[in-house]
This record gives structure tokens, sequence and C-alpha cells, in this order.
């Protein structure tokens, strides 16, 4: 019963705080900047509200009592499996913030209710974890549809905006770590007793396994912007033979980046630097949330698609590490000894960590956070930015579906693998084993990278 009473506790603060961050992302929104631009990486912010709010119904109150949906009728429009992305902007078929808070604090009471007054079984709590974990994942990308919109930093934004002059140098000496050759272990169990507790995992991440590696040479650092900034004004866009096929022809396309530049009318161009960046009055600049800055040069670079993380590696003379090398040098779980699922062991993160929870907003030098270092002294490898990795995203030998059909089976094939979280994403959600699947060309999310010595 000591137990239960403790699992509860933490699910009811868990699920409080996911309330509070959500609505504050959404409430810190006047009603005419809910009404966001059409962008194929976002979702309008009330819907996001209004989807998670339905994540819960089906999967905790459908499924555990039979209950019907708050509003039947809406089914369908919440379910983003049942309604096109371009639909959701349709005022005519969703509430407005009134209603739309009204449905989600109504939800979020009755899950809170429903925690406090029914025994607490493992399959609930693992569907209690699940849908809340849902709902921040959620909050990461209410984070960087600001970004994407230029509005202003989400509330729990902490750091200091840059100015001319200001910035030092930042040493990134003892760039490479040696990982040496062995057996490692990769992901979390796919049959545990633990599965709703500590060895919480989605499927993607699922079954634990060995896997044997040579040995290799990983950067202690990710990419800087500084480095990158190296890239660009060595003509690194025009030098084709830096990218790949895939990477040629996105050099080619060109995209709109009105929103980028806050102009209403579209603004068509192919890509010459990272999205975010600007040339002007004689340096670079960065836009950050709603507000053009100093580039900062010890921070790392930010929002830059696969495609140039592969070309900026060729042109280096380096590689980006594969999935299973990265999660060595992150957790380096050999065999035979305890399994950790960051990089300084089992304690939760915090603020000395890694920067997460959309407060640091990967603004910090690449140097920062040495509490985080992994076994190896490789830095930042939680939070900050999702670094790519080479490898596909596929399932594991052994992969089984989890409850929820389509959290990675969708992604699997086409989508590259993505490890170790971002400054956006919830402290709740990150782990070393976790993978995220973005499609190459994706460069709206907080996406950087770290590489590794060629062989």
């Amino acid at each position: 019963m000591e137990a239960e009473h403790m699992h509860k506790a933490e699910l009811l603060a868990a699920l409080a705080h996911t309330r509070l961050r959500t609505r504050e992302l959404i409430t810190s929104l006047s009603e005419q900047q809910l009404e966001v631009p059409y962008h194929p990486g976002v979702n309008p912010p009330l819907w996001e509200m209004g989807h998670a709010a339905f994540f819960y119904e089906v999967f905790v109150f459908n499924l555990l009592d039979g209950d019907a949906s708050f509003d039947p009728s809406m089914d369908d429009l919440w379910d983003s499996f049942h309604i096109d992305h371009r639909d959701r902007w349709r005022n005519d078929l969703f509430p407005g913030l009134e209603k739309t808070l009204a449905y989600f604090d109504h939800v979020y009471d009755k899950m809170a209710k429903r925690v406090e007054l029914n025994p607490l079984t493992d399959r609930e709590l693992y569907l209690y974890r699940y849908a809340i974990f849902h709902q921040n994942m959620h909050i990461e990308s209410l984070v960087w549809c600001r970004q994407t919109v230029g509005y202003a930093p989400p509330p729990s934004a902490d750091f200091k905006r840059s100015a001319p002059g200001e910035l030092q140098a930042t040493s990134t000496a003892q760039r490479d770590v040696i990982v040496p050759a062995g057996n490692w272990y990769i992901g979390m169990p796919g049959d545990s007793p633990q599965y709703a507790k500590e060895d919480f995992a989605f499927d993607a991440e699922k079954p634990r396994h060995l896997v044997r590696l040579g040995e290799f040479a990983i950067s202690r650092y990710l990419v800087s912007n500084r480095e990158f900034m190296a890239f660009v004004e060595d003509g690194g866009y025009q030098k084709t033979e830096l990218w790949s096929f895939g990477g040629q022809k996105w050099l080619r396309t060109e995209v709109d980046v009105a929103l980028v530049h806050g102009v209403s009318a579209p603004k068509l161009q192919t890509p010459r630097h990272p999205l975010y960046w600007r040339w002007n009055d004689g340096q670079w600049q960065e836009r950050l949330f709603d507000r053009w800055q100093p580039l900062n040069p010890n921070a790392p670079v930010t929002h830059v698609s696969y495609w140039e993380a592969e070309a900026y590696c060729r042109w280096a003379g380096r590689r980006l590490p594969t999935e299973q090398e990265w999660e060595a040098a992150a957790l380096g779980n050999r065999e035979g000894e305890p399994f950790s699922k960051y990089p300084w062991g089992n304690k939760r993160p915090d603020a000395m960590h890694a920067d997460m929870n959309a407060s640091g907003m990967a603004q910090n030098p690449v140097t920062d956070y040495s509490e985080g270092d992994s076994p190896f002294d490789c830095r930042q490898m939680i939070g900050t930015v999702w670094e790519w990795t080479s490898s596909q995203f596929l399932p594991y030998d052994g992969f089984r579906i989890d409850m929820y059909p389509f959290m990675s089976t969708l992604q699997f094939g086409d989508h590259k693998v993505s490890r170790g979280g971002s400054c956006a994403t919830s402290s709740s959600l990150i782990r070393g084993t976790y993978r995220q699947a973005y499609l190459p060309e994706r460069n709206d999310v907080y996406t950087g990278f770290r590489t590794c010595a060629l062989p």
C-alpha cells in the first residue's frame, strides 16, 4: 500500500505539472495568436490541447471504464488519424478557447479523481503514464510551434539573449573520446515485471539486445554554431560534391521562408544556411522566437536537417554516429554491469544535468552541463538538441506494437533516428534509450548533431 500511495502521489504531481504547462503554453497566447498560420510542421495550439485530452479519453476512460467520450461528435476531429492535417485549421469544425479549455479541464479533473479513488494496478499505471507522456510530447511541439511562427518564448524559458560584443570564444579542446570495442546493451527490456515502473518505455525502444561494436572515436561536444559557420562561409552549400543524392535534391528545392522572416507574402528560396540564420549588418544573426540576435558561436547549431549534418561531416572529414554507437557512448551499458538509463546513472535528470523543459533553449555553450557527462565524458547527450544519427528508423528484432499502434510504426523505413531529447523535451520523457524519428528534411524542430572520426 505504501508503494501504491507513492506511485499515486507521483502520478498526481505529474498530471498537475503537465496540466499547468499545457495551460500556460495556450493561455499565454492571445486569441489572435492561437490562429497560427498554416505550416506542415505544426498544429493549431487549441487542436493540440484537444487532441491530448482526447488521448486520455480513449486510452483511460474508454479502455478501462467503457465510458463514452465527453462529446462523441468530436471524436474523429480530435483523432489525428481521422482528420487531414490542413483541416485542423478549420474554425467551423472546432470549438474556441473557452470550450476547449473546459473540455481539457474536465478530462484532467476526471483523471485526477480516477487516480485518487481507484486501486492502482500495473496496467493502469502504465496507461496513465503513457497518456501523460503523450501529452508531454505535445508540449514539445507547442514549444517549437512558437519558434516556427515567431512568437515570444514559452513561459518556462530562462535564457539570456546575446548582444554584439559580449560573446567570448569557448574552447572545445579534447574533441574526441574513444569508445572501446565490445558488446553493448541497447534499448529497454521487452518483457519486464517493472514495465509500468522502472522499465517503462515505448515500443520502438524494445526489446533490449546486445550489439558488438568496434572501437570508434566520437566528439565530446555537439557541433557548435562557430564550427558550422565555417562550413557555411567555405561555400559548403554550393559544393554539391559534399551532398548525397537526397541532400542535393533538398538543396535544389525551394521552400517558403515567409514565417522565418515575418513577412506575409510567400518568400521562396533554396537553402543557403541553417533555416533561422541570416546575414545582416555585416554579421550572422539567428532568429530566436520573436527576435533576431547575433549568432551565439558557442551554442550548438540547431534547426538543421539530416542532409545538412551529413554534408558538414563530409566537409569536415567526419561522419555521423550510428544510433548504436550513440547509445553506447551515451550510456556505456556493458554486458554484465548495472544498466543506466542516463549518461550519469539512474538519477532522474534535473537542471544541472541538461538543458530541457523549454528553459535554456539551446543557448548555452556546448561545453556546459558537465554534471551530465557520459561514462566516456561526452557532454550534453541528454537535452539541448535531438542528435541526428546515420541510422534509419527501423524496429529492433523482436519488436511488438504497444497499446498505441501508431507511436512508431508509421515512421519505420523512411525516417532517420535522432537521439537524446532536446531543450524543448520534458525531463520526464528523456532517457538514453528513447528514439525519435524525423524525416531527413526536417529542420523546424530542435535538431543538431555530433560527429565521429572516420575509420
